[in-house]
């Protein structure tokens, strides 16, 4: 089925990111899957050929042009020459937001330059190895000391957490208020005293990605550093959490067309009893399926991004694009590696690093059986 998402200029852009990916990406992230993250260098090629902060204003470096369809497009070209290492979706798609939306003007005069040239790379850090998905549950903390917020604690499974410059922290400012109320976000750059890096955590997949431990021990954040409103921290993540949860869908159809293309590739050529085993009926009947169940995520994924661009998608929308598409993809890719027969479960194979990689696409962002559980309440129940 022909998409008609894009314009010509989004298919321009296409190509400038798919050179850029062959040129700066593809044949260094092998190495940076054994480093477990990827040179910094990378970040600001990608700020010089204006792949990072597409939506950001011009005045501070951006590209002026507040469009998803452009993080579409480069969310779906670096999956599909999976480059999973890469933060960037992480950057434009979720920390991008909260900058524009919620930091005063000179906050923003002091990090959308770097964060549109990659000299600023950018982490958000929800998670705690006490609350994940439950950000009621939040026990990183800070206290109001004259000018200055002192914050401590912890989080754990934060993504560009090892290169990240500026990490918007989610803290409990208020420690009398309950649940999810008296959350507020807080800015901590590279270098304050008491903010230290953790391990970068062994993940089964994403090898690439810095996916890192962070601790703050009685760090002094300046006051000045507070983003958006004091406590109101849980409704800008409610906010912010569905296009999130859209970019987390975008790249997860991509990630089942990619693994689908090499598979047909294999299928047609891998013989068996005489024959392509695609041409068994078991197989070419479950690659039927599942490439029909991939075109049908694709056009609801397409249209969650139209119903965002006219500031239409809810909350509801987002999660159910984020669960189903993420189970597709899991499911599409063990498929296609049992497919690959024992050649599937060599590493060596793009099929095996899709499966490892697309594992935690139904975790992050808030797990499927959250997202079900919002899908649910909004229908009443």
């Amino acid at each position: 089925m022909q998409r008609t998402l894009f314009d010509a200029e989004h298919e321009a852009f296409r190509d400038t990111v798919r050179a850029f990916l062959q040129r700066h990406v593809v044949g260094r992230h092998e190495q940076w899957e054994k480093a477990g993250i990827v040179d910094r260098d990378v970040w600001v090629e990608a700020g010089k050929q204006g792949l990072l902060g597409t939506d950001v204003p011009e005045e501070f470096g951006g590209g002026g042009v507040p469009d998803f369809r452009y993080n579409t497009v480069l969310d779906e070209e670096v999956i599909r020459v999976g480059a999973t290492g890469l933060g960037f979706g992480l950057h434009n798609d979720i920390v991008g937001p909260y900058l524009l939306s919620l930091a005063t003007e000179e906050q923003k005069r002091r990090w959308l330059p770097g964060f549109c040239s990659g000299e600023t790379i950018t982490a958000i850090a929800m998670s705690e190895p006490g609350a994940g998905s439950d950000l009621q549950r939040i026990r990183t903390h800070a206290r109001r000391d004259g000018g200055d917020w002192v914050l401590s604690g912890s989080k754990t499974f934060i993504t560009n957490g090892i290169n990240a410059d500026l990490v918007l922290v989610v803290v409990r400012t208020d420690p009398d208020a309950d649940g999810a109320r008296g959350l507020s976000l807080l800015a901590v750059e590279r270098g304050m005293p008491g903010f230290e890096r953790g391990r970068n955590l062994d993940k089964i997949g994403l090898k690439a990605q810095d996916t890192a431990e962070l601790f703050f021990d009685e760090v002094r954040v300046p006051a000045d550093n507070l983003v958006g409103v004091e406590n109101r921290g849980f409704v800008h993540l409610m906010e912010n959490l569905p296009q999130e949860r859209l970019s987390i869908a975008v790249g997860a159809v991509a990630a089942c067309e990619a693994v689908l293309d090499l598979t047909l590739t294999y299928v047609k050529e891998r013989q068996a009893f005489g024959r392509p085993i695609g041409s068994f009926q078991h197989n070419r009947f479950l690659l039927a399926e599942l490439a029909t169940q991939t075109a049908v995520a694709r056009a609801y994924v397409d249209e969650c991004v139209r119903q965002h661009g006219a500031g239409r998608l809810t909350v509801q929308d987002a999660a159910m694009a984020k669960w189903w598409t993420t189970d597709l993809q899991n499911k599409v890719a063990d498929a296609c590696l049992q497919l690959h027969g024992g050649y599937g479960y060599m590493s060596e194979y793009p099929v095996a690093k899709a499966w490892l990689d697309g594992r935690v696409q139904s975790i992050y962002g808030g797990t499927n059986e959250i997202m079900k559980e919002i899908v649910g309440r909004g229908l009443g129940l």
